[in-house]
Order: C-alpha cells, then sequence, then structure tokens
C-alpha cells in the first residue's frame, strides 16, 4: 500500500491541473473543510483507490515578474534542484501531488493553496527536510564506499601452478633467500660500496671502462642477461678482497666472463675466444690462472643475488610488456658501469629499474599494490636511486662509455634507448 501523503496536504491531479490551472490562480479553495481537516482513505471516490501512484510536481515560479508554470517528475536531480530553488531562487511556490491521473475525481479532493511565504516561524517544509537527508545520506554513504575501495593484491603465480618451470610452489622461498643472502652484513655476496680506496692501481672510472666493454662483449657473443649480471659480481667481489695492477684488470673482466658463462650459459665460449676478443692481451695459460685464484679468492661462492633475479620477478608482479621489460634492462645496465651504485642493494636497484621505466613510459609515477607487495619496497623508498638512474640514462648516448646506449638503440633491442627519460623525477 502506498504510503501516506502527511506532508502533502494538497492532492490534485496533473491532468486536472493543466486543465483548469487557470481558473485555480490566485483563489483561495477552503469550501467545506478547514486547513487541519481531511478526508479519510475510505471516503475518497472509487475511481481513485487503487489507481497507480504517479507522483509529480506542480510549480508556480515568479520569474522576471511573469508567473511561469512547470512540472517535473520527483527524481534525486530534481529533487536537490528544488532544494536549491528553496533557499533563494524560488520566491514564491505552490505544491500539488496527485494520486491518480483521473480528470473526473476532482469533485472528490479537497485542495488547499501552500503559501512558503507565509511561514513567520523560520521552519523548512518537510518535504525540503527529507531531500536535504536524503541527498547528504547519498553523499556519505559514497564518500565511505571511496575510502573503503583498496587496491588488490594479485596472485601473480596462479596462472603458474602447473607449469614446472615456474617452481609456483617455492619461488617465494627462493626470493626470501635472496632477500635474506643480500642483507647478511657478513655474507662475501655483499659487496662494499667503498672497496676501490684500497686500490692503489686502478680506480672507479678504470672499472667502469671495463664493464662497458664486458657489455660489448657480452652482446656479441649473444650471451644470456644473468651472465652479464653475474660477471659484473664477481668481478666487484674479487676487487673488494684482492688489489690488482691495471695492467690485468682486464684480465680480471675477462676471467669473470668466463666463470659466469660456466655458471649459466649451456654453450659456453673457449678461452680462445676469450683470448681473442681481448687481442691476444694475455695467453691462454694466464686466463686459466686467473680462474683458479679468483674462484680460491670468493670461495667458489657463485650462487648469489644480483639485480637481475629480482628483475625478473618485479617485472611479473608489474605485469610488465617486452617495451617496459626493455626499457627495464637497459636502465640497470647502465647501472652497471656507475661505481656509485654499489651502495644500493640488488633487489632495490631492480626495483628502482622497474619504477623508473613505468615512469619514462607513462610519463607519470606509477607504483601499484602488487608490486609494491611483491618487491617490498614503497614508492618513497625508491626515489633516490631513481632520480640516480634517470640522470644515468640522460647522459647514456653522450660520452665515451656508450655500450648500453648502442646496444639497447638497435631493433633487436626495440630502440629501448630513445625512450625518454622520467625528467619529472628530479622535480624538487
Amino acid at each position: 500500500m502506498d504510503e501516506s501523503k502527511e506532508n502533502y496536504p494538497s492532492l490534485i491531479s496533473h491532468s486536472s491541473f493543466q486543465e483548469e490551472g487557470a481558473g485555480m490562480e490566485g483563489s483561495k479553495f477552503m469550501r467545506e473543510m478547514g486547513y487541519n481537516h481531511r478526508e479519510a482513505l475510505s471516503n475518497i471516490n472509487q475511481n481513485i483507490v487503487g489507481a497507480s501512484l504517479n507522483s509529480y510536481m506542480a510549480y508556480e515560479v515568479e520569474f522576471k515578474g511573469k508567473v511561469v508554470m512547470y512540472d517535473k517528475s520527483i527524481t534525486r536531480k530534481f529533487a536537490a534542484q528544488m532544494v536549491q530553488h528553496y533557499h533563494g531562487e524560488i520566491s514564491e511556490a505552490k505544491k500539488v501531488t496527485s494520486l491518480a491521473p483521473n480528470p473526473t475525481s476532482l469533485e472528490d479532493c479537497t485542495i488547499i493553496d501552500v503559501d512558503y511565504d507565509d511561514a513567520s516561524d523560520g521552519q523548512v517544509p518537510m518535504f525540503v527536510k527529507h531531500t536535504e537527508a536524503m541527498l547528504d545520506e547519498i553523499d556519505r554513504m559514497e564518500e565511505i564506499d571511496m575510502e573503503d575501495v583498496e587496491e588488490p593484491v594479485i596472485d601473480i603465480d596462479s596462472s603458474d601452478l602447473k607449469d614446472p618451470l615456474a617452481v609456483a610452489e617455492y619461488i617465494d622461498d627462493i626470493t626470501a633467500y635472496y632477500r635474506e643472502t643480500e642483507a647478511s652484513l657478513f655474507n662475501s655476496s655483499c659487496v662494499s660500496p667503498n672497496y676501490m680506496a684500497h686500490q692503489f692501481d686502478i680506480n672507479k672510472k678504470m672499472r667502469a671502462i671495463l664493464i662497458d666493454w664486458l657489455i660489448e662483449v657480452h652482446c656479441k657473443f649473444e650471451l644470456m642477461d644473468e651472465t652479464l649480471f653475474l660477471t659484473v659480481n664477481l668481478i666487484d667481489r674479487f676487487l673488494e678482497h684482492q688489489t690488482v695492477l691495471r695492467k690485468k684488470l682486464q684480465l680480471v673482466g675477462l676471467t669473470a666472463m668466463l666463470l659466469a658463462c660456466k655458471y649459466e650459459e649451456v654453450s659456453v665460449p673457449i678461452v680462445e675466444d676469450l683470448v681473442m676478443i681481448s687481442d691476444k692481451a694475455y695467453t691462454r695459460e694466464e686466463v686459466l690462472d686467473m680462474e683458479r685464484f679468483m674462484v680460491n679468492t670468493l670461495q667458489f661462492k657463485l650462487s648469489v643475488p644480483t639485480p637481475y633475479v629480482f628483475m625478473r620477478r618485479f617485472l611479473k608482479a608489474a605485469q610488465s610488456d617486452k617495451k617496459l621489460e626493455l626499457l627495464s634492462f637497459f636502465i640497470i645496465e647502465l647501472c652497471l658501469v656507475e661505481y656509485e651504485m654499489l651502495k644500493f642493494p640488488p633487489s632495490l636497484l631492480a626495483a628502482a629499474a622497474v619504477y623508473t621505466a613505468q615512469c619514462s613510459l607513462h610519463c607519470f609515477k606509477q607504483w601499484s599494490r602488487t608490486i609494491e607487495w611483491y618487491t617490498n619496497y614503497s614508492e618513497d623508498q625508491l626515489l633516490e636511486c631513481s632520480k640516480l638512474m634517470v640522470t644515468c640514462h640522460q647522459k647514456a648516448g653522450t660520452g665515451k662509455l656508450t655500450g648500453a646506449y648502442r646496444k639497447y638503440s638497435t631493433w633487436k633491442f626495440g630502440y629501448a634507448a630513445k625512450a625518454e627519460p622520467a625528467r619529472f623525477l628530479l622535480d624538487p
């Protein structure tokens, strides 16, 4: 049963109002009952009882000295407009509501003029109070909904449960082990960012020249990505424990690449190829002697966390495409040349490379809740490293050390080096 119309004491059909509106204008219809009297619903003509409820609002509005009549279905938008008109824009309003559009039932209805201007006590009409309360409640619920909605964390391994190569069952344990290893201050896999202070015949610039050359050698032999990162790790760890003459520095680099190839590659370059690539600066025996010396110095610890092992995991969390992947690897390879980047742990370097690449491609800061969950790094924790990466990206094509830039300026690597750096990250 329809709700009582206690807030609408004046009742008239919509169609009747339009047909006889001119005759009703400016008159008071209080012929049979006073304002506080009303017929019971049972006394209303049976033609009206049972009819479908179809509510309308009819108004007389004084606008620029003329009386304008209009009607409209009661909607949320119109209710809001009605409240706005009431608080200053409508000078005079007369409201009439109808239970049924039967024009013949006018004789059974008592019609009352409601003049809101006569309310001297300043009370707000009931329908205005109800409308305001309804709008306030809707706005409050929308605010609560927006606060409660959080970006979900996606399970990036759910689609690989049937892939034995993805090792989804214990990939989290592997990642946790790598994190513990890089965080251990007493582990021999960690490289001190100040080890060059103990070298008396080489410096960080010579190291940069060596690694830039090794990037070209790595590309020429078409080796795997993990081989390059392990090569650089072996070089830094060896130089941290042993002082080296500058004329032997290239030999250290070649030997480190030979060891990394034996650890990572299926098809390993022979020693003669490495001797040839060094323009026969060293003999085969010198390479093998340095190999024995290096593995003993490192205590045969070759299973170490490099930025590569984290990079693959983080790119998966970022749901990357080929473009993002290539740009991320370009940025991280630029960091291999920079000695200052040794102060950052491998996992942070990998996360910052992905973050910087996303910013470069999308031209705005982007770091989803999913990738933050899997990297354990917030956006604020990456900004320092990311700013240095942007600086490296800006100067990648200039100077003499352009090995990585030329490598990633080819079709094979998607011209990733041509991407614009995320300069806005450098803004204070």
